[in-house]
């Protein structure tokens, strides 16, 4: 095929030159900026929008752009300048209508000046970096009419006379004051912050720091939080309805300042009306207020966490220290309970369930609670009450609510290991005479103490449940042995019955676990020593290589007894069983005859006596001479004239509930020499893992492990490293003598 040859084609510009009128600048402005005058004097109806656009849009393209931008300035400037004169010129309460009717009308002018000037905002403007034809307005405005300075310190004198007239109580035009507000905020941010907002806060704190002195001089601490408090809302609701909300947090700060955290100290020292008084009558409202007021400010919740730290501590240690209050246990930790109750209820309800006011208040009772060395035989004490009595008719969940109460002060406790031995005395007493209300409460407690001390804490107290329920299982056995008789006596229960039977019942006790002291036995009458023998030969050949050891002064016994014509029932201990025995065979007897009888313990005696013969009402024995208390050239006899309403009687040995002196020291004793091989054992643990440490790292991390039992005294620690020393389980370092080695 022959080929073909492509055609191509060039377009080519004009051959003559394209001249410009040289007055067409001058003329395409002159009509623009007539136009732009008409419609700053709102008279724009009779224009052609279209034909205005174009001749802008000429003047651009044809390299006229400065001569539009900068004409437009001047023209807007001139206009501008006489607005800011009328302005200037209104007199009163007409001067900021006046402003706001300017300042709506120059919007309304600027938008329809953009519109006629688009393309060169869109084109010369972006290119050589000026400002737009909106912002260009706003620009002018603030600088000609707002910034001028006969307008502006009218227009901040006239803005705040407004909100201080709010403020006393006047009626104000709001809206006026919100679209004057809003036009400095159009005008640019740093216009409101600087020329308007920055005044607003100096007067608010004038104002406010006068008002505060007022309110402090002719209110008491409620009513000044009440007017507090109202002032904050009328602020928040003033920035609402006419403030920017950049305004809020920083007017809010100053109300704070100016009412709150200067005036905070006095508040809460105010006399019968600050903090303490609150708390003293229970003003949980008025403590709920001051608590969301002093939020606001930072150092108000730890002024407030600090007096009442303060105030709890004086409080407490009235309650655990006054000798009169301290004389009922029960009592004692009653109000203690119902002091912890009142305070968490406050917290939750005024303090918002504060943390930090839980831990101080945490705090505040751990520290007087401990003031008291009986805090710990108080608290089991309390808990033995409830246990033998005061759980009756509650439901589980109300049980379990007194428990955990008791379990909440008992987390208090610093000597946790004091607590143990008297829990232990106290539960001792009640699995024995078969006086807990519930097996099931006294079960919870043990899991709880569980739970809050581990394991060792508690095992020795699961034993004790344990033999109870094995010396069931024993006694059943025992009876079903002797089925048919009927006959048998206790290691710690004798119930004479007619015809010289007795009915048996024993608890098997393993030593180990229970608070056992090695107590003379007492002689057994005839009749119960031989079912003794016979339960202990039973219990010795089915429980080979075992020993048992009577615990005469654990027992109790029930015994029928007749008065004259009179019959009763007497509930007893086993010691006063033997005493009353004798009385079988001989009418009277003198206190040495009985000692030398029974063989009971001369202190022991003293007591059992004391409760037969010298207690109103149960005086089954009479004595001779009559006082209370009991002398060796005593004599006793069968009160043949005792009478009674009630058949049955319980006859509780005197002070059995309490320690004497020696008996308080002798427990401490023991407690104390316990905790020695607890501490030694803690120090080898330490020692062993770190093998060289100085003395007062020691003292530390042995006080750090045992707190969760007690607190060591570093007195105390020290006599342990010198024992430990002495038996060669440490050294001290040859140099330093403060430095002590593990030795293998």
């Amino acid at each position: 095929m022959a080929s073909q040859k492509k055609k191509s084609f060039k377009i080519e510009p004009f051959k003559h030159a394209y001249t410009l009128d040289p007055g067409y600048a001058d003329k395409t402005w002159k009509i623009l900026e007539d136009a732009i005058r008409e419609i700053n004097g709102h008279n724009a109806s009779g224009l052609s929008f279209e034909e205005l656009y174009r001749n802008a849009y000429n003047m651009v393209i044809n390299k006229f752009g400065d001569r539009l931008y900068n004409g437009l300035v001047e023209t807007i400037t001139a206009h501008l300048r006489s607005i800011a004169a009328k302005i200037e010129a209104t007199q009163g309460e007409s001067f900021l209508r006046e402003l706001k009717l300017r300042w709506d009308l120059h919007n309304k002018s600027m938008q329809m000046i953009r519109d006629i000037l688009m393309y060169m905002d869109r084109i010369y403007v972006k290119h050589n970096n000026k400002v737009p034809v909106r912002q260009l307005g706003l620009d002018l405005w603030r600088d000609v009419v707002v910034r001028n300075k006969r307008i502006m310190d009218r227009l901040l004198t006239i803005l705040l006379d407004h909100i201080h007239r709010e403020r006393t109580g006047e009626i104000i035009d709001r809206s006026l004051l919100r679209s004057i507000t809003q036009m400095l905020m159009d005008l640019g941010q740093t216009v409101y912050c600087d020329d308007f907002e920055r005044h607003f806060l100096v007067k608010a704190a004038e104002f406010y720091q006068v008002e505060a002195q007022e309110y402090m001089s002719s209110s008491d601490c409620p009513e000044y939080l009440k007017k507090a408090e109202k002032r904050l809302a009328e602020e928040i609701e003033r920035v609402s309805n006419y403030l920017d909300p950049i305004s809020e947090p920083k007017i809010l700060n100053v109300v704070e300042t100016e009412l709150i955290a200067n005036q905070m100290k006095s508040l809460v020292e105010m006399e019968n009306s600050g903090l303490i008084a609150l708390l003293e009558q229970d003003k949980y409202e008025d403590l709920a207020r001051m608590y969301a007021l002093f939020k606001r400010v930072p150092t108000g919740l730890e002024l407030l966490r600090g007096m009442m730290l303060e105030h709890l501590k004086e409080t407490g240690k009235g309650l655990v220290t006054d000798p009169e209050r301290a004389k009922e246990p029960v009592e004692f930790v009653q109000r203690l309970l119902v002091e912890k109750e009142k305070y968490d209820r406050l917290i939750n309800s005024s303090f918002a369930s504060d943390k930090t006011f839980q831990n101080m208040l945490n705090s505040a009772f751990e520290f007087f609670i401990n003031l008291n060395q009986r805090s710990p035989e108080y608290i089991s004490l309390f808990m033995d009450d409830k246990l033998r009595k005061g759980l009756k008719d509650m439901s589980e969940d109300d049980v379990e609510g007194v428990l955990d109460k008791v379990m909440m002060l008992f987390r208090y406790l610093q000597e946790k290991d004091v607590f143990e031995k008297y829990y232990k005395q106290h539960l001792a007493k009640r699995l024995l005479s078969n006086r807990t209300v519930s097996d099931e409460a006294e079960r919870s407690l043990l899991v709880k103490l569980k739970t809050e001390c581990g394991y060792q804490f508690t095992s020795k107290l699961e034993s004790m449940f344990n033999d109870i329920k094995t010396s069931r299982e024993s006694m059943q056995d025992f009876k079903n042995r002797n089925r048919g008789s009927e006959a048998g006596t206790s290691a710690d229960a004798g119930a004479p019955r007619p015809e010289d039977e007795l009915e048996l019942t024993v608890q098997v006790l393993t030593t180990g676990s229970w608070p056992m002291s090695n107590v003379a036995k007492c002689n057994l009458p005839r009749e119960c020593e031989r079912t003794c023998e016979d339960f202990k030969d039973f219990y010795l050949k089915t429980h080979s290589g075992r020993k048992l050891s009577w615990q005469t002064h654990m027992g109790n016994a029930d015994l029928k007894a007749t008065f004259g014509t009179s019959k009763h029932e007497l509930n007893v201990s086993t010691h006063q069983m033997c005493i009353l025995l004798l009385f079988n065979e001989v009418d009277s007897m003198s206190y040495r005859d009985i000692l030398g009888a029974t063989g009971i313990p001369a202190s022991d005696l003293k007591r059992s006596l004391q409760s037969l013969a010298c207690v109103k009402g149960k005086n089954v024995l009479k004595k001779e001479p009559m006082s209370k208390e009991i002398g060796e050239s005593d004599t006793f006899s069968f009160n043949e004239g005792f009478r009674s309403k009630l058949y049955k009687l319980k006859i509780s040995t005197v002070s059995a509930q309490k320690e004497s002196e020696p008996e308080k020291q002798d427990t401490r004793h023991r407690v104390e020499e316990d905790r020695k091989p607890q501490i030694e054992a803690a120090i080898v643990r330490i020692m062993k893992s770190r093998r060289t440490l100085d003395h007062n790292s020691i003292v530390a991390q042995v006080t750090q492990q045992l707190s969760a039992r007690f607190l060591p005294n570093p007195t105390v620690i020290k006599k342990r490293i010198e024992s430990l020393i002495e038996r060669e389980f440490l050294e001290r370092d040859a140099t330093d003598r403060k430095l002590y080695r593990y030795l293998a």
